[in-house]
Order: structure tokens, then C-alpha cells, then sequence
């Protein structure tokens, strides 16, 4: 396997694997109590738990390394504001049992070390 397929590869493993937590986020949002509280958080979580795999694939069509940091970096944001509304969820206990979210936080932080990683090699290649 050559180096450009092995990369692609790569690629390809983090595209599958952020669209599997977008519906691991969906299967959860259908867990949330039809309150208030539930519907909002619901609306909030659907709209930032989606947003990852659609935005890196954006960034792997980026028209310059400026752009891809950009883009790399609004899927930063995203995982970021899910990692929160699921530590809500898990402090408020919305979803029983709590533990319930322990893997896909893990995952959601798992995911969050690779763009945290993704945005400072590609701002290293830059020069900046």
C-alpha cells in the first residue's frame, strides 16, 4: 500500500467514523425526554452532533491549507459544544442510566484530540 492510499485510507476511517457518531448523537436525541429541557437540548445536539462529518468532509476539499485549518477547526468547535450538552445530559441525568454516556463522551473526546492534532500539524505546515 502506498503512502497516498494509507492517508486515504486514514481519511476515509475518519469520515465513517465521525458519521457513526453522528448517529450515535441521533439514537441519543431519541432517548431524550419529550420536556422543555429535552426539546431544546434535542434541537441543539441534532444540529451540532451532525455537524462534524459533513464539515471535514468540506475540509478535504479545501481550496488552500488556510481553508482546511479553517474547516478543521469549525468541526473543532462542534465536537466541542456536543462534549457539552452530553456532560449536561449525563450531570442531569436525562438519559438513564447516566453511564449510557460514557463511551460516546469518550468518543467525542477521542475525536476531539485528532482535530486538536489535525489543526496544529497543519498550522506547523503552514509556518504559522
Amino acid at each position: 500500500m502506498t503512502n497516498g492510499e494509507e492517508r486515504g485510507q486514514k481519511q476515509y476511517d475518519l469520515e465513517e467514523r465521525l458519521i457513526q457518531f453522528s448517529v450515535r448523537i441521533l439514537d441519543l436525541v431519541e432517548a431524550l425526554p419529550s420536556t422543555r429541557v429535552g426539546n431544546h437540548i434535542a434541537g441543539q445536539l441534532v444540529r451540532c452532533g451532525t455537524s462534524p462529518a459533513p464539515n471535514y468532509a468540506e475540509a478535504r476539499s479545501a481550496e488552500s491549507r488556510k481553508d482546511f485549518i479553517h474547516k478543521i477547526k469549525v468541526v473543532l468547535k462542534e465536537l466541542r459544544e456536543v462534549r457539552v450538552w452530553l456532560l449536561l445530559i449525563q450531570r442531569k441525568v436525562l438519559i438513564k442510566p447516566p453511564e449510557r454516556l460514557v463511551p460516546v463522551l469518550a468518543e467525542c473526546n477521542e475525536l476531539i484530540s485528532i482535530f486538536v492534532a489535525s489543526v496544529g500539524t497543519a498550522q506547523k505546515k503552514r509556518g504559522k
